[in-house]
């Protein structure tokens, strides 16, 4: 008979596992918020299984550059943006964290508009009279409560979206057809799928989650009572190497869920006809061989989830970026009235995401637009985040070895010249 000792042995796996769980996983999982389940839906209905194989190519890219920022973060002891005004000029940083919220802003714009539309599916209220109350819902979640308990209400909601894992079985698309997919890169320099193709990687590795990774990192600290800056200067490779795994494990669950959603709406949407999604409904569509009529209370839980955690995450972004360009207190575990400043980005934020709602702009398009619009942006940003990986004065030992090296500039080239390609299609019409 095991004794108590066995016993605990036994779990310890599984205790280690959840341990090295923090701000990756948290990040991996929030990066399937409403605009990435709406781009990934788009992608699979509009052009079938031929962007399968980004789902693929994104993972060791979005894994890379997430490790680079919590190392950063890690190392200086300061979020991105408290380094880049430490080190860099402020013509930089002033335009990368005005770019910054207002991609943000945009974003929770559409996100907020998503959870509108999906709490519509479930309940017949208009979209437009859910938009208000749902930001106001968040802010007060935000401003009372705090991200810990966002994170506690909400997370459990966004397992509805593995729906679309299990109905992609269901479906039983065509092998070959989804290898040719999955391994053989389908390129194409027409508008339709070069904008496809920058809103994937713009909603996959997008800018937000760069600052909200060091922002995290810095909380992480905080609350084990390191609050100085030069307290939390410095790690090891220990440290490090266990955030690896965090971050590898955030990246991998969402990048499951990407391709799935690209593969099911693929099976059902694209092989059916219906390659023009304009509303939530349409993208339940492609849940019904598993759900049936139960399709649309599936994806609005998974749409209300990952939209209260995503919309958080956005404007506290724009919060910790704005924060350390002008030396104010901050995080989510702040109460409002010590970080007022904090707070006060957090309203104006959610206030200014509620007026995209209001300029008559299709849910599902804004979903995305919001998503282009993080691909144009991410290159620069890219750039000086490998640039910074990569100096001494800043990282000490812990500069990028040359895998992360490697994986960090294709990064940047690929989210390059796909944002150069999109522009130029619309130059040449």
């Amino acid at each position: 008979m095991p004794t108590a000792n066995t016993k605990s042995k036994s779990a310890n796996p599984v205790r280690r596992f959840l341990g090295i769980l923090g701000p990756g996983f948290i990040t991996g999982a929030s990066d399937d918020d409403p605009s990435g389940i709406g781009t990934y839906a788009i992608a699979g209905a509009s052009t079938g299984f031929s962007t399968l194989w980004l789902a693929l190519v994104t993972f060791p890219m979005m894994a890379a550059i997430q490790f680079i920022c919590a190392k950063i973060a890690m190392v200086t002891g300061r979020g991105l943006a408290g380094v880049l005004k430490e080190h860099y000029s402020r013509s930089l940083l002033y335009p990368a964290v005005l770019l910054l919220v207002v991609a943000n802003i945009i974003n929770a714009g559409a996100d907020i508009g998503a959870i509108a539309a999906a709490i519509n599916m479930l309940v017949p209220i208009p979209i437009p009279a859910m938009i208000i109350p749902v930001a106001l819902l968040i802010v007060v979640l935000q401003f009372w409560g705090s991200y810990s308990l966002i994170e506690r209400v909400f997370k459990w909601l966004t397992l509805a979206l593995f729906a679309y894992v299990a109905t992609a079985f269901f479906t039983r698309p065509g092998a070959s057809e989804v290898l040719r997919g999955t391994f053989i890169p389908a390129i194409s320099f027409d508008n339709k799928f070069l904008m496809t193709a920058t809103a994937i990687l713009g909603t996959t590795i997008s800018p937000y989650l760069f600052f909200w990774q060091t922002g995290q990192e810095i909380e992480e600290e905080k609350r084990i009572g390191r609050t100085a800056i030069e307290d939390r200067k410095g790690t090891t490779r220990t440290q490090l190497r266990r955030r690896g795994w965090d971050v590898l494990i955030g990246m991998m669950f969402s990048n499951v869920v990407m391709y799935f959603i690209i593969l099911t709406t693929a099976a059902t949407l694209f092989k059916s006809g219906k390659t023009n999604i304009q509303s939530a409904t349409d993208a339940a569509e492609a849940l019904k061989p598993l759900a049936g009529a139960g399709a649309k209370f599936l994806l609005g839980l998974g749409l209300i989830g990952t939209g209260f955690l995503a919309v958080p995450i956005l404007t506290g972004s724009s919060g910790y970026a704005l924060a350390e360009v002008f030396g104010w207190k901050h995080g989510l575990e702040n109460k409002p009235d010590e970080a007022k400043k904090f707070y006060w980005i957090l309203a104006i934020s959610t206030a200014a995401a509620i007026e995209i709602n209001f300029l008559g702009i299709n849910p599902v398009t804004a979903l995305l637009w919001a998503a282009v619009i993080n691909g144009l942006l991410a290159p620069p940003l890219l750039v000086l985040i490998m640039l910074i990986g990569n100096r001494k004065k800043i990282m000490k030992q812990h500069t990028n070895g040359v895998v992360l090296n490697i994986l960090g500039w294709a990064t940047t080239v690929a989210m390059s010249l796909a944002a150069i390609a999109l522009v130029a299609s619309w130059f040449m019409g």
